[in-house]
């Protein structure tokens, strides 16, 4: 396969194959607005495959929908003190309407936890009102100092949900529901695998009594949090009192939780599946899953080839046709950029030898089959196995680049060949936390769940006193 030279080889600068992606395969435009970008119509329909498949997630667990303002009065921000402190630096703040001066600032939504609660004070009563289970699709903004698309925006699209519970066990399975559901998400929708666990108490959402998160690794080895949930309990619901009458008719503080996703899946995708040639999508995440490419447009291919498009799209899989008359090299070369996960190429050489040809854009193969078999049922089992090896690629990577370390020397020796996960005992001291950060800018990715805790020595990697956990450390976007 010939390397696409219009995209940097990523083996040579990672950070410029990504943008060239980007950039080629049409996925988002710059604008006049450091940090708010154009998200272009091919990387909007990802999105859109994304919203659709988590919200009927949502939906089966009896979430609902809602919209919340844009808009924040500064003293509502300011009611949850840990929670503005962590938020602070990023606000985008509206100090004018028209020609007059605010009487109260109005800060552009980082983050909507502050208007759900006062929302859910006004109309929980009673425990007969709970549990309120809604969610929000919709952009938000954090004003980064660097900026980089799909990965850290000042704008950008995500979904946030936001319940509250009438009891503290009731809130907690909701908050590792939603981390469940993320996790199929991620594997079994856009088939990358994810670490998840616990966050330390340095890298909570702020605000949090807790923080649960899926971690994906990308191909160079650096993590990216692909999304967390998190339990509030009642640090937020005292502040904002929120308040209901339990079945002992006595007044209780709500228990809330929060959880999302954002565009950053959209960076998932092209960093763990992406090649030298462009993006490499996931079957069930590609806006279109089947390119028909007709080598030349006579009547007897145009035929079989309308034929398979009604076959495909009857079936319920996303396909096209392309009879432009671009040259089939130029086409092989466009689809393979936007990652179409199966192409077919029908020419009059091989319909002579009843043939066609299907490749996958996963491994580049290219199969020679009958012209009689049938197509909706061959591309359903091929859009399988294509999404399994991926899976599988991306999982094999992985744990070639996950090392378990049991000193610091063992650590920096590692770092020195190439970053990934860093499997370690800790002794929960935030100073060794910070410590590791000191080294190559680790960051503790997750305390992973007791069932995949494992005994890897005895001693804290930083400070050689008593380990009280299995930690995994990496480098982060």
């Amino acid at each position: 396969m010939i390397k696409n030279e219009k995209i940097t080889a990523r083996e040579q600068d990672f950070a410029k194959w990504y943008t060239d992606i980007i950039t080629q395969a049409h996925l988002a435009h710059y604008t006049d607005v450091k940090g708010c970008l154009v998200v272009e119509p091919y990387a909007y329909a990802i999105w859109e495959n994304i919203q659709k498949e988590l919200d009927s997630q949502f939906k089966a667990t009896g979430h609902e929908n809602l919209y919340m303002p844009m808009l924040i009065p500064e003293g509502l921000l300011n009611k949850e003190k840990e929670h503005i402190e962590g938020f602070a630096p990023e606000v985008a703040w509206v100090t004018r309407g028209g020609k007059d001066e605010l009487e109260e600032k109005l800060c552009v939504r980082p983050t909507s936890e502050t208007l759900f609660c006062d929302y859910y004070s006004q109309i929980v009563k009673s425990y007969r009102d709970l549990p309120k289970l809604y969610n929000q699709w919709c952009s938000v903004m954090r004003w980064e100092k660097a900026t980089r698309p799909y990965l850290r925006t000042r704008e950008f699209l995500w979904q946030e949900g936001h319940t509250v519970h009438a009891s503290a066990s009731e809130a907690e399975e909701e908050t590792m529901q939603m981390l469940n559901i993320y996790k199929n998400f991620y594997e079994n929708f856009l088939a990358i695998p994810v670490l998840v666990g616990r966050k330390t108490e340095k890298e909570k959402f702020a605000g949090a009594e807790y923080t649960l998160t899926c971690e994906a690794m990308m191909y160079d080895g650096v993590s990216l949090q692909a999304g967390t949930s998190h339990y509030f309990g009642q640090k937020f619901s005292k502040p904002f009192d929120m308040k209901f009458l339990n079945k002992d008719n006595q007044w209780e503080y709500c228990y809330q939780t929060s959880w999302g996703v954002s565009q950053r899946s959209i960076a998932g995708i092209i960093m763990v599946h992406g090649d030298n040639n462009g993006l490499v999508l996931p079957p069930k995440v590609a806006p279109t899953q089947v390119i028909i490419v007709p080598i030349k447009n006579d009547e007897n291919v145009l035929k079989l080839a309308n034929e398979y498009l009604q076959k495909l799209q009857g079936a319920g899989i996303r396909a096209k046709l392309d009879d432009g008359d671009k040259s089939a090299g130029f086409k092989f070369a466009e689809y393979e950029m936007k990652g179409i996960p199966v192409r077919i190429e029908i020419g009059p050489r091989d319909l002579q030898e009843n043939k066609i040809v299907i490749a996958r854009r996963d491994t580049n193969e290219k199969m020679q089959e009958s012209k009689e078999i049938d197509i909706a049922q061959y591309v359903k089992d091929l859009m399988e196995k294509i999404h399994q090896n991926m899976f599988d690629r991306a999982k094999k990577r992985n744990d070639e680049k996950t090392y378990v370390c049991k000193n610091l020397d063992e650590v920096k020796n590692q770092l020195k060949k190439g970053t990934g996960y860093f499997k370690t005992m800790w002794c929960g001291d935030p100073a060794c936390e910070a410590k590791m950060k000191e080294l190559g800018g680790l960051k503790s990715r997750c305390i992973p769940f007791e069932e995949h805790q494992q005994h890897l020595s005895d001693t804290c990697v930083c400070c050689g006193k008593k380990a009280k956990e299995m930690i995994v450390w990496g480098n982060q976007y």
